[in-house]
């Protein structure tokens, strides 16, 4: 997801979801960003505390416990997903308005169904989509 978003060094990065924190870590470690994670279960939370504070990378990375529709995602260079098709669907506009053009979005398995990904990558069964700010929209069938 990091490498087909070109995760570049000082860009930040925010998994929303983020389970147990291997992204935001892994972007920290391997790509140099600085990453946050928003997970709204406390025991994942707690979890991902522990691994970061073991992995030496608190101060690039961090931990919201929170509710990802209400976090503040506008100095986001790259934004990771693994929700629903009917959470990205909610998540949709929030990003559209927040994100500035340019902004990256990496969404594994599940597409945002109003946007037309300009990559895909294909892992056996599962796919992972990748969107930049302006979003383009599917054309409409006219007729």
């Amino acid at each position: 997801m990091l490498e087909l978003a070109e995760l570049k060094q000082g860009e930040h990065l925010y998994d929303l979801g983020s389970g147990d924190g291997r992204i935001i870590i892994m972007a920290a470690r391997d790509f140099g960003a600085n990453s946050v994670g928003v997970e709204l279960r406390e025991d994942l939370v707690q979890f991902t505390r522990k691994k970061n504070e073991e992995s030496g990378l608190k101060d690039r990375t961090r931990i919201i416990h929170g509710d990802l529709i209400q976090t503040d995602t506008k100095d986001a260079d790259v934004v990771t997903l693994y929700l629903t098709t009917s959470a990205n669907e909610k998540i949709a506009p929030k990003l559209e308005k927040e994100l500035r053009p340019g902004a990256r979005v990496v969404s594994f398995c599940f597409r945002m169904p109003t946007w037309e990904p300009i990559k895909t990558l294909n892992l056996d069964t599962r796919t992972i989509y990748l969107y930049v700010l302006p979003i383009v929209k599917p054309a409409q069938n006219r007729g």
